[in-house]
């Protein structure tokens, strides 16, 4: 399964440049879309749901620095900036705002590449052995287990999938695509549908805490606080 990466840089030929050289590499595969604008890459951010997002700091009609403090506002995905202001201030200012690394243009790529994988396997760890919470609702990855208001719950495998993967990225709209893609695999034909059977199943379980479960018209689902 492919890591998705979303990159906000107004350069064509650097997002080029850093798609080539990603999908040459062997063993970890990513899957890049790029975005040349500011409000088009907050939106695809918002939109999408990406496992690391590398992020230009001069854009046009949006700067990075806006665009990062959004993104944190809902999502600790992790954030990698790309830039030519290389002032100890601007650098400072970028990880107070919560970026996970910096890069100074001219970078090589090959040092960015291993700064991408190193992030995204330690956002995997992380997520794999810290429990979730939202709302009600605590899930365990390592035990397996699920409470609402500190009450066990029992999921069957594909419901226990959908919702650690919503709660890993709560806030944020997940299409039904995408939970087929990440929940089913990319080899499943079936109609989407299926992704609402699983759902009405998991709100069930959860009781009344599967309303923090919404479905967000034309889009999909967005697992929320309360």
């Amino acid at each position: 399964m492919a890591y998705r990466i979303l990159l906000v840089e107004d350069n064509v030929q650097i997002c080029r440049m850093i798609c080539d050289f990603f999908s040459a590499q062997s063993g970890t595969p990513c899957e890049i879309n790029t975005v040349q604008n500011g409000t088009d890459g907050l939106d695809a951010a918002r939109s999408g749901c990406y496992d690391l997002i590398l992020l230009d700091v001069m854009l046009p009609d949006l700067d990075g620095f806006s665009i990062c403090r959004s993104i944190r506002a809902v999502s600790d995905v992790p954030l990698l900036f790309l830039t030519a202001r290389a002032r100890e201030e601007d650098v400072l200012y970028g990880y107070t705002l919560g970026c996970d690394d910096y890069v100074v243009k001219p970078f090589s790529l090959a040092t960015l590449y291993a700064k991408v994988l190193a992030l995204l396997n330690r956002s995997k760890g992380t997520v794999l052995h810290r429990e979730l919470h939202c709302g009600a609702i605590m899930l365990n990855p390592v035990t397996l287990s699920v409470t609402v208001n500190s009450e066990p719950v029992t999921l069957p495998a594909k419901e226990f999938a959908l919702l650690q993967y919503l709660m890993e990225h709560k806030n944020w709209v997940i299409s039904r695509d995408q939970l087929l893609d990440r929940i089913w695999g990319t080899d499943f034909f079936g109609s989407d549908r299926v992704v609402d059977t699983h759902i009405k199943k998991l709100r069930r379980a959860l009781g009344t805490a599967g309303k923090q479960i919404k479905t967000v018209i034309s889009k999909g689902y967005q697992l929320i606080e309360a």
